[in-house]
């Protein structure tokens, strides 16, 4: 492939949940992670820079999701941002808001956005199942609110935590969440197979950790070893690695029984233990991960992503075509492109158009107002028009007066402003 020239190296190119919106279906969002998270914020937000949780959850506040569940909550309120904005209100003045399951629950139609924690969910082993609720129920619900959209609708739905328990090496980790997402997806196969009219796609982005079953140390005889020899020692855990920070007392002193009944490991070695003590919240499920692994024989070669090909799973009621073979992971969004009647392209010309450029052609004069630095502003005058567009919202003030726009303002962190078409055609 020729390397993009120019401008054109950063230029926003939209997704397939916006090419979801324009056609007028309902969208969802939801994550076990903080919902500005990677993945999701690939799916709702432009941002150059993947750790920029001010620029991306302003985006997703102001990109008119339907339905948004997961974690996050401190990033939205005033005291967790640099910019100063209260994006909790904002999300309050639109949606719904819920903090727990019941609340969820309560919820039967109309937008709605639910932050359960506040950075990333508890891994499912972990979770307080009054307060949180499960990939499998939030799933559910964002379901039976989307789907009474007569134009269908566009779900993505992430088990975030899977790749974090990869990289600290963590089985139990890996179980507890990849046991709640195929729950979740048995969710969607099943409104799919009743519905008559949807396609569930379940795939990953990248593999990790080089997980296997057998290890060094089982080279030598692994054609040898029974199966329980392998799952029985992972069948004895109740928690993950994180979830025994909440059942550890603050010196340790405790790390025996608690790795007895909750990891069913009765042989802790002084230097495991020593090990357990010295590590810090956070860190637990990479200190003890390794060490269930060893008694169960579960290999790992990395802490970090592997590069192998990666299974995909789709589903495709009668009549449409399924994706199958070996593809691009590119070829994803292009097959989502064709099965539900959008372009992505037509999309990108309708989202992103260069402000400069566009509001030029209008005869109108443009510059970019950095007054308040974390809160920059597009300015476009023409005459006695003024229309400002403050970055990273749906909105446009045509001489004071607020507009809604059918996308969101994007800066892409060179010079180049995006705003949508709707945006350059207020201007007269």
């Amino acid at each position: 492939l020729a390397p993009l020239a120019g401008y054109k190296k950063r230029a926003p190119i939209a997704n397939i949940l916006e090419a979801a919106q324009l056609d007028g279906k309902a969208t969802g969002l939801i994550a076990t992670s903080e919902i500005m998270h990677a993945t999701p914020a690939a799916f709702s937000a432009h941002c150059p820079n993947r750790k920029d949780y001010d620029a991306i959850s302003m985006q997703q506040v102001y990109q008119d999701v339907d339905v948004v569940f997961g974690g996050g909550t401190k990033f939205f309120n005033v005291a967790g941002r640099s910019d100063g904005n209260d994006l909790l209100a904002v999300i309050k003045e639109n949606y719904q808001f819920v903090s727990n399951k019941a609340e969820m629950d309560g919820v039967k139609t109309g937008k709605v956005w639910g932050m359960f924690a506040d950075s990333a969910l508890a891994f499912d082993f972990d979770r307080d199942t009054q307060k949180e609720p499960s990939l499998a129920e939030m799933t559910q619900k964002a379901i039976e609110i989307l789907s009474q959209d007569e134009d269908g609708f566009f779900l993505m739905v992430e088990s975030s935590k899977t790749d974090w328990a990869a990289h600290a090496n963590d089985p139990i980790g890996l179980i507890s969440d990849f046991l709640a997402f195929d729950q979740a997806v048995g969710v969607a196969l099943a409104f799919a197979k009743q519905n008559g009219d949807t396609v569930v796609i379940a795939a990953t982005d990248h593999g990790n950790s080089g997980i296997s079953i057998g290890n060094g140390a089982t080279s030598n005889n692994y054609d040898m070893l029974p199966l329980p020899a392998f799952i029985d020692p992972l069948k004895k855990a109740s928690l993950t690695g994180e979830g025994l920070e909440k059942v550890l007392t603050a010196n340790r002193s405790n790390a025996v029984s608690v790795m007895e009944e909750y990891f069913g490991i009765t042989d802790l070695t002084a230097e495991e233990i020593e090990a357990i003590k010295e590590t810090k919240n956070g860190r637990m499920n990479a200190t003890v991960g390794p060490m269930i692994a060893k008694r169960a024989n579960i290999g790992f070669t990395t802490g970090g992503h592997t590069g192998e090909d990666v299974p995909l799973y789709v589903y495709a009621s009668g009549g449409v075509d399924q994706l199958t073979g070996t593809v691009e992971n590119t070829d994803l969004a292009r097959y989502m492109e064709k099965v539900m009647g959008v372009s992505l392209q037509a999309t990108t010309r309708q989202l992103f158009v260069p402000a400069k450029k566009g509001f030029e052609a209008k005869g109108a004069t443009v510059r970019f107002d950095t007054s308040d630095a974390k809160n920059p502003v597009l300015v476009a005058v023409k005459g006695k028009t003024e229309i400002r567009i403050p970055v990273n919202t749906n909105l446009a003030y045509v001489n004071g007066v607020a507009t809604k726009l059918d996308g969101v303002a994007v800066f892409d962190g060179t010079g180049t402003n995006y705003v949508p078409q709707s945006a350059i055609d207020l201007m007269n």
